[in-house]
């Protein structure tokens, strides 16, 4: 449910279609990991790493420090990487060779060797499916997926681009657009969709309830605070029914909300509140509107 002023209401269906026969007889809870006020996964030379997950995205939060090297040998897919802040500058070397990239962009790294080098200190964001084993058995949640959670269909990645994969980065510095949702990038693997940032918290006479029949939300929080509201439907077979979360979390942290909870996120910080929207693999809804998804002539659509 949107308000009419919400670039999501002219949506031809808020969902993907489902499966023929899809039924949800069973729902399992949300995942909310805390990336403040906990150990981190790894503590390195490199910096500090935490690493949450869902059933289709492994998520690495680094507070790396200069100098640190992020490396991933044999990469079985594309991956992803946000760098949130301005001020941050990686080097990234893949076998076409080193690319200096700025803050405040987001990154498609091609599978194969790759490397990222800090050239400043700073925060980077991984996104990385399960076929990233080493990262996927590293997560604080690993536990909660040692069998796939079945709401979720089988992963399939989209189809790469007519060049074929290579290193591509975008640009966050995007003037908003009402008509829009966001700053939305996709690659083979994952849309990222960077939302206009909040100040101060969200009038509660306009939240944005609704659902997903079959795709997991991950929402990762890069500054502020916010509260995860969620509520799963009632079925006729009661041993089913959960209570609703209401799940308040300041950052950085991350929530995977799973499909089909009805769910809507409350901006409460009193400054800047920054939330992340990940998806894997892209949601053909968003790529479907004309302009929404930025690099849209860089990665097709299934039979596109």
């Amino acid at each position: 449910m949107y308000s009419a002023s919400d670039p999501r209401s002219t949506l031809a269906g808020d969902k993907p279609k489902s499966e023929p026969g899809w039924v949800h007889t069973s729902f399992f809870g949300s995942q909310l990991a805390l990336f403040y006020g906990t150990a981190p996964q790894i503590s390195d030379a490199s910096g500090e790493t935490w690493i949450s997950r869902g059933q289709n995205v492994v998520i690495a939060y680094s507070k790396a420090l200069a100098g640190g090297v992020f490396e991933r040998v044999a990469q079985a897919d594309e991956y992803a990487v946000i760098i949130p802040d301005a001020a941050t500058q990686v080097e990234v070397t893949t076998a076409a060779g080193a690319e200096v990239v700025p803050g405040y962009s987001v990154v498609f790294v091609p599978p194969g060797n790759s490397t990222i080098r800090m050239l400043t200190a700073g925060a980077i964001v991984r996104l990385l499916t399960p076929k990233s084993a080493d990262m996927a058995d590293a997560a604080s949640n690993a536990a909660a997926f040692e069998e796939p959670h079945p709401n979720v269909p089988p992963f399939q990645p989209w189809p790469e681009p007519p060049g074929g994969l290579k290193l591509r980065w975008y640009t966050l510095d995007v003037p908003d657009d009402p008509s829009r949702f966001g700053r939305i990038y996709r690659c083979t693997t994952f849309m990222v969709n960077f939302l206009a940032p909040r100040v101060g918290p969200r009038a509660r006479n306009n939240v944005s309830p609704h659902h997903h029949d079959t795709f997991e939300q991950c929402s990762l929080a890069l500054t502020g605070a916010f509260t995860h509201h969620l509520r799963w439907p009632w079925t006729t077979n009661m041993s089913v029914w959960r209570e609703d979360e209401h799940l308040y979390c300041e950052s950085p942290s991350v929530c995977v909300i799973p499909p089909p909870a009805i769910h809507t996120t409350t901006a409460e910080g009193p400054g800047m509140n920054q939330l992340v929207d990940i998806f894997a693999p892209p949601r053909m809804d968003f790529s479907a509107k004309p302009g929404w998804v930025l690099n849209a002539d860089d990665y097709p659509m299934p039979n596109a």
